[in-house]
């Protein structure tokens, strides 16, 4: 997706060998019409799936997780990352640790929301190690439901997760790939 690897580039910094914020345009702060575009390119990708709920995770996930799911026509459920008085009954539960703050968050889905009827795409901003993608996996499967593909903005391509998630047989689609970034330079290499 031309459009957002070149906002990637313009206004993406990177901090370390492994770490790019994109906050002004994705995580933080969000340009909807970048994420509404972001959302009918994967609706376009999985479109002959019978997608009936799209799966993400608190906070980041949230905004892709609904453009995905305006375009899709489907529901959008999001695990939380806390327990709250508001979730009642029973849930599933998985241990996930994030990338990012370097913590290991306790994830949470009402199992209201996702059955073994369901066709899911999970989707999310940033593929690393792939930690989060397991435990939403992971939930999904406890479910019974079916999971369709998963979609990422952004996937580091120098680190396990989508290779990970490739060698297990999952559908992936990455809308933008990393090979490699210079924090000195600033250069960041597509896939």
């Amino acid at each position: 997706m031309d459009v957002l690897k070149e906002r990637i580039r313009r206004d993406g910094v990177i901090k370390a060998d492994d770490i790019l914020k994109v906050d002004g345009f994705l995580n933080h702060q969000v340009d909807t019409v970048l994420i509404d575009a972001i959302g009918l390119e994967f609706a376009r990708r999985f479109a002959a799936c019978p997608i009936n709920k799209v799966l993400t995770i608190e906070a980041s996930g949230i905004a892709i997780g609904y453009a995905v799911g305006q375009h899709l026509g489907v529901p959008v459920v999001f695990a939380k990352k806390a327990q709250s008085i508001n979730l009642e009954g029973d849930v599933y539960t998985t241990r996930v640790e994030s990338f990012t703050h370097k913590r290991i968050f306790d994830v949470i889905i009402s199992k209201k929301y996702v059955s073994p009827n369901d066709h899911v795409l999970i989707v999310d901003d940033f593929l690393a190690n792939g930690c989060a993608l397991d435990g939403l996996i992971a939930m999904t499967e406890e479910a019974g439901a079916t999971i369709e593909g998963v979609g990422i903005v952004i996937e580091k391509g120098f680190q396990q997760g989508g290779r990970s998630l490739r060698e297990r047989n999952y559908r992936l689609e990455s809308l933008a790939i990393i090979e490699s970034m210079d924090p000195v330079s600033g250069q960041i290499v597509y896939r």
